[in-house]
């Protein structure tokens, strides 16, 4: 009897273990809230991360949740089902889900004339500082009457810089900083960007920053609440 009982232990503690083990939630019902703000700090948004369904095959995992976009006076404005993968020791993004939509719907659905498609972000389980990731890209082509609009996003340069403490409202984690450098072009015209994300086990990127070319911020994105 305790020799069953030490086992149930450590298997619990395995799979707890196991779980925390990526950079995203695996408790189904946790959800994680975020808030965007400007150069001025001045809150322009806010986002819910609602965890659903949980897939579990031997090395493979499918993570379902639900993406609720807010506005800057947290009204309520746009709704997404997203999956997420991970395939042995890697996390899969779909590139095209990182795009927030509110701004294209038409009666809470995107309309037929937008076409979004993107490769994976690929994010290790394991990083070390040094490691150097994938570039990942995302296209949003529309038609509008005889007018084609096109944007296009692509990451290159993606580093994990280094592992340390960070403290955002929703508490104090040690984080893996990820640097990425953006190029994006909007209906003819190019900007570039550098960004910083902070990843942490269980959760995900807790806080995340955007320069411009010239080091100036433009934005920022923290965790502020996780509810259980």
């Amino acid at each position: 009897m305790k020799a069953l009982l030490v086992f149930s232990v450590l298997f619990m503690t395995v799979t707890f273990s196991q779980a925390q083990d990526i950079f995203f939630p695996t408790k189904t019902g946790t959800v994680l809230v975020y808030k965007t703000f400007d150069k001025k700090d001045k809150q322009t948004g806010m986002a819910k991360y609602i965890i659903g369904d949980i897939k579990k095959s031997g090395n493979e995992m499918e993570i379902n949740y639900v993406y609720e976009s807010y506005d800057a006076k947290e009204k309520f404005t746009y709704k997404d089902d997203i999956t997420i993968k991970k395939v042995g020791d890697v996390i899969y993004f779909d590139m095209s889900d990182l795009i927030n939509k509110s701004a294209l719907q038409q009666n809470g659905e995107i309309p037929s004339e937008v076409k979004i498609t993107g490769n994976n972000m690929e994010v290790p389980n394991h990083p070390k500082p040094g490691d150097v990731m994938p570039d990942a890209s995302v296209e949003m082509g529309m038609s509008m009457g005889f007018v084609n609009l096109k944007l296009t996003a692509v990451v290159t340069n993606r580093k994990v810089e280094a592992i340390e403490d960070i403290t955002v409202k929703a508490g104090t984690f040690k984080a893996y900083k990820f640097t990425s450098d953006v190029s994006s072009t909007a209906v003819g015209i190019k900007f570039s960007s550098k960004n910083t994300d902070w990843y942490v086990k269980g959760i995900g990127v807790v806080k995340s920053e955007t320069l411009d070319k010239n080091g100036k911020l433009m934005g920022t994105r923290e965790l502020v609440e996780i509810q259980k």
